[in-house]
């Protein structure tokens, strides 16, 4: 009965834990994104300026509009797309934030199919 009344507090303390949400702090600046493709590290570069994002990767620069729908969710677009694929929408949605990352979920809209990953922001 003891290890019962012990086992409640920490119960209550852990369930009122929040992960931290300061998404406006991202909403703006100069960013990094690294993901594996077959065992092989990639770096993507990105800048992000309220509703545009100008993304640099293997030497290549893309830019997309972005539509906030809230503090944490955007929905990006890509300006030029280059083929069908590029044509959809991608939701955004930032889960957890800390000083200089976050982490995120994105996919096409419409898709259940979700991914994660974790950006940090370079300035």
């Amino acid at each position: 009965m003891k290890k019962i009344l012990f086992l409640f507090p920490v119960l209550a303390l852990v369930s009122c834990y929040n992960a931290e949400h300061n998404c406006k702090d991202f909403k703006n600046g100069k960013f990094k994104f690294e993901f594996e493709v077959n065992g092989v590290k990639k770096t993507t570069f990105f800048e992000r300026k309220d509703s545009i994002e100008i993304e640099t990767f293997e030497g290549k620069t893309d830019t997309a509009t972005i539509r906030w729908v809230s503090d944490c969710e955007y929905i990006l677009q890509k300006k030029h797309p280059k083929n069908m694929a590029e044509e959809k929408a991608i939701s955004m949605k930032i889960l957890t934030t800390a000083k200089d990352s976050y982490t995120f979920e994105f996919g096409m809209v419409g898709s259940e199919e979700k991914q994660r990953g974790k950006v940090f922001k370079v300035e």
